[in-house]
């Protein structure tokens, strides 16, 4: 049943209000969108190493490279510059930027829950269509290009949260710990059975055929190969659907007591934030990563989203001591990153096939073996590429490509 648009919470007024720090288009939150630049450029700094890795896509459900296979105690066991170097890189980025996206997806629903409640418009109303259509385009990114895709399972997860705003308070929060509850659950005894187990550092390593299949095979192979092997592949947002659900209420909540605003209330807000998830976070992370592979369900979807919270508040921390001086070009670079962070996140992904797949320059076989500095050296080259190419993009248009399309297939 369709509702008006109301909450027993008071709704701020959607993402207007001043410009914040460094200034931005009329009616945006700069930070919002620093954030989200940072949150998709991030996510690659895992995604990467599974373009690179044997086996690609299919590598970390096979033992191979691109699972995570760095962690801290890793790099203990056989130190190195290079495997130090990997071990940090990976550690400082896998499961954080990922919780960050989705806590600021659900901050976006909440804007747009508070746009239909100042025009007294129904919800979701014509929300769900805007959710079913991200679903459709995270269908094509997943067939077409990246297995691991996260935009169909935000429009699972937004088409029942949208239903939730139109709640009370009460039933939010107890759908919030609910859902937070069922998915430590759900972690704590899949490790169990790892560690009992003893399967968890990976099995006997990519298929050779799967090597070849991304190596040397043709484009239309890799897209059977996706579709054959869906279930699998889809795993994910069904194993953590507990935490995106979490996750997306949090970010509600965050919005709604004003941690995104530029008053000292945010900023308050903000360096409690940074205390208390980096505080927190970053030990039971490294903890977690020290057990080893046994224990990377418990890395990248329980600690990881803690350390996530300390990453908001520190970015957020950080804007703050510049405003005075205005955004630097950082900021500026991920703000654009920000403002078109679905051709970003979807871009990104399209650049790392064409660089290493065999259908493109097939980097992934040439280097392989050669350490992981080409790899990081990737991320740096594709990050850079995205800051530059949407900061010369909004000179010019108001929304990136794919934010224009979608405007444009939600009008007709």
């Amino acid at each position: 049943m369709t509702r008006t648009a109301r909450s027993t919470a008071p709704v701020p007024a959607p993402a207007s209000g001043r410009a914040g720090a460094g200034g931005g288009p009329p009616g945006r939150l700069p930070l919002l969108d620093v954030l989200r630049g940072a949150a998709v450029l991030g996510t690659l700094m895992t995604n990467v190493w599974l373009f690179t890795g044997p086996g690609a896509e299919w590598g970390v459900l096979s033992g191979g490279a691109g699972g995570g296979g760095a962690t801290l105690r890793g790099a203990l066991s056989g130190p190195s510059l290079s495997s130090v170097a990997e071990s940090l890189f990976r550690f400082l980025a896998d499961g954080k930027f990922l919780s960050m996206l989705t806590m600021l997806f659900g901050v976006g629903l909440a804007i747009q829950f508070a746009s239909a409640s100042g025009r007294g418009q129904p919800w979701p109303g014509r929300y769900r269509r805007r959710a079913l259509f991200l679903l459709a385009e995270g269908t094509v990114h997943f067939v077409l290009v990246f297995a691991w895709d996260v935009l169909m399972g935000y429009a699972v997860t937004a088409l029942l949260v949208a239903r939730l705003l139109a709640r009370s308070e009460r039933v939010r929060r107890t759908a919030m710990w609910v859902a937070a509850g069922l998915h430590l659950t759900v972690m704590a005894l899949l490790t169990l059975a790892a560690t009992t187990a003893g399967t968890g550092d990976g099995g006997d390593g990519p298929d050779p055929r799967v090597v070849g299949l991304y190596a040397h095979g043709g484009y239309l192979d890799q897209i059977a190969f996706r579709l054959q092997n869906a279930i699998a592949l889809r795993m994910e947002p069904v194993l953590s659907f507990g935490l995106l659900v979490f996750l997306f209420l949090l970010g509600v909540r965050l919005f709604r007591a004003g941690v995104f605003g530029d008053d000292g209330t945010g900023r308050r807000l903000r360096v409690r934030m940074l205390r208390w998830g980096l505080g927190a976070g970053l030990p039971l992370n490294a903890a977690t990563s020290l057990g080893g592979m046994d224990f990377f369900l418990l890395s990248r979807y329980v600690a990881a989203p803690v350390v996530a919270i300390g990453y908001l508040g520190l970015i957020g921390v950080l804007m703050d001591r510049r405003r005075s001086r205005g955004r630097g070009r950082v900021a500026a670079g991920l703000g654009s990153v920000g403002r078109m962070a679905l051709t970003c996140y979807v871009g990104q992904n399209v650049l790392c096939v064409l660089a290493c797949y065999g259908i493109g320059l097939g980097l992934a076989d040439r280097f392989a073996g050669t350490g992981p500095w080409w790899v990081m050296g990737l991320w740096a080259a594709v990050a850079l590429a995205l800051v530059a190419g949407s900061t010369l993009w909004l000179r010019k248009f108001a929304h990136g490509p794919l934010e224009s399309a979608q405007k444009w297939a939600l009008r007709r």
